[in-house]
């Protein structure tokens, strides 16, 4: 047996205005898209923003179902929707925002595992990564390089 480490490097902020003005455009479209959500079920409000390559950026929302498994998170909403809209754009960041219904206080939003393996299918499709912009449990920002920083083992086909 052979016991190998994995290592993350990413970056923390302590606040929004701690990171460059792309950062913060990307973040209040986020921010604004969040109050789109359809999230009657959780009271989870969710808004993601996709900075393309050409600098467009393309927005999502999470959208829960009574059947829950049905429902979409705001990240692959927005992924999903770059690209049927500009199918041939890289990804050059995307920006996660999270607030309970109601509140003004951000809520941690890592994205799950099924958002991170779009992602990587979205990194491979485009051949290069894109930085991944989210608040911890702690209310800090926290930028990652590329999705597969954020998950080392995913499914291959």
């Amino acid at each position: 047996m052979k016991k190998d480490t994995i290592q993350i490097d990413y970056k923390k902020y302590g606040s929004i205005t701690e990171l460059s003005e792309d950062y913060q455009k990307l973040w209040k479209a986020a921010l604004e898209a969040r109050k789109y959500s359809h999230s009657p079920y959780s009271n989870f409000t969710v808004g993601a923003a996709i900075e393309l390559e050409n600098g467009e950026i393309i927005t999502g929302t999470n959208q829960e179902n009574a059947s829950f498994p049905a429902g979409l998170c705001a990240e692959r909403t927005a992924m999903y929707r770059a690209g049927i809209q500009a199918p041939n754009k890289k990804f050059k960041r995307i920006a996660i925002v999270a607030t309970r219904r109601g509140e003004e206080a951000l809520a941690s939003a890592p994205p799950c595992g099924g958002c991170r393996q779009v992602m990587l299918e979205f990194e491979k499709r485009h051949q290069q990564g894109f930085e991944i912009l989210f608040t911890d449990a702690d209310d800090n920002f926290i930028l990652i390089d590329k999705p597969t920083d954020l998950f080392p083992f995913s499914f291959v086909f």
